[in-house]
């Protein structure tokens, strides 16, 4: 696919957002997305590197982008995505998904916030900023965009943050641009995620007919004890980040099809959101042996494993961070609050490398049918974002 961005086109978040609304790019595929992004910012004088990682253990392989400007610090990563959900029923939109349409000052299309008008806005605010410069950003401007962060985010940002420790890639600050606000722009700057665990817990039991209960064990009876044991514990009261931790039950599965057999074996499903009162493997062992006592009291065997995506992490106050507090401010008339709520984001695997904080558009309609933003919000982002590369050099 041969893209022709002109000079002018390249500080227009509005041209560049409907041009990466146009690549259907739902993940894992890239559908010209990168390709886009790779030519506008060679134009500006970025090295770029496309990346490709995966294509094992059943999982298909993934294109990621790494583009830098510069040698020098400070360097100032621009993070995100350029996947998309699926759009759903095509026919329930109001206006093609990958149309990316204008109408009454809203521009429509699946990603116009999640997040590729995040990304469009990046891309125009470091085109405005190098064109005032001379091409010189006065440090580095890099970009690290993968197409896998809406699928199982393996071989895209964790990769491409491997990649980037080998190749001696560290940036000194990123700024995620993730939907962000709930209601209007300038709302919130997130410094953080709580920590994600999902247990699985099997019990099993002796089948047979419920008219004799004296010659079965029936599992679910333990299942839903050990269940309310870890509901009723409160794990925390919150901290000075973050909210108090919980857990959701997700799913309790028999298999059973019919009313009057006890099942031999049943399954439960759950997810906690912790803070960082807990690690992963802290809050497993809590919850392992609040849930064994229940069941050897009731002597039922049981299997539970554990797996955890992401760990608590928060990105501690710091001057760069005062920088786009008051950079919001100042366009948008709010002062943001530094959040740190919300499910997981790649926030989880850049902070390995360097702090991070997620900055983007309003995120009501992510993910669902006619997802949209006002223009006047794409030019508010691309303000902030500019104004915040003239700050950060300049204080260097």
């Amino acid at each position: 696919m041969v893209f022709i961005i002109t000079m002018s086109d390249d500080q227009d978040p509005v041209a560049h957002a409907q041009a990466l609304i146009r690549c259907p790019s739902v993940t894992p595929a890239e559908a010209g997305a990168l390709d886009y992004m790779e030519a506008c910012l060679t134009r500006r004088g970025f090295a770029c590197h496309r990346l490709r990682f995966g294509g094992k253990n059943g999982l298909p392989a993934v294109e990621n982008l790494y583009a830098r400007i510069g040698t020098g610090t400070p360097h100032l990563c621009f993070a995100g995505h350029v996947d998309v959900v699926p759009p759903g029923d095509e026919a329930a939109w109001s206006a093609p998904p990958f149309g990316a349409e204008i109408r009454d000052g809203v521009l429509y299309g699946r990603g116009a916030v999640d997040m590729k008008g995040g990304v469009a806005a990046m891309m125009a605010a470091a085109c405005r900023y190098l064109e005032e410069r001379g091409g010189k950003p006065g440090g580095s401007i890099s970009f690290l965009i993968t197409v896998d962060e809406e699928g199982p985010a393996v071989y895209g940002t964790r990769a491409v943050v491997a990649w980037m420790g080998e190749a001696g890639e560290r940036p000194d600050h990123c700024i995620l641009g993730e939907p962000t606000h709930p209601e209007r722009m300038g709302e919130a700057i997130k410094i953080g995620r709580r920590g994600s665990l999902t247990g699985r817990l099997t019990v099993q039991g002796v089948q047979g007919h419920v008219a004799y209960p004296h010659t079965t064990r029936n599992p679910l009876t333990g299942l839903v004890a050990a269940l309310k044991r870890i509901i009723d514990e409160r794990l925390d009261d919150g901290s000075e980040n973050f909210m108090p931790s919980n857990l959701e039950v997700t799913t309790i599965d028999t298999g059973n099809p019919t009313v009057n057999i006890v099942p031999a074996a049943a399954t439960a499903q759950f997810n906690v959101r912790f803070n960082d009162h807990h690690s992963a493997k802290s809050l497993a062992e809590r919850l392992g042996a609040l849930i064994a006592e229940p069941l050897d009291s009731a002597g039922l065997t049981h299997e539970l494993t554990f797996e955890s995506n992401a760990d608590v992490f928060v990105t501690r106050p710091a001057p760069w961070i005062d920088m786009l507090v008051d950079v919001s401010g100042e366009v948008t008339g709010l002062r943001p609050q530094l959040t740190t709520d919300g499910g997981t984001s790649d926030a989880r695997f850049i902070k390995d490398i360097c702090p991070v904080v997620e900055y983007g558009l309003v995120n009501k309609t992510i993910h669902m049918v006619d997802e949209h933003t006002p223009i006047a919000d794409l030019v508010t982002l691309t303000e902030i974002y500019h104004g915040f590369l003239r700050q950060y050099f300049a204080a260097a």
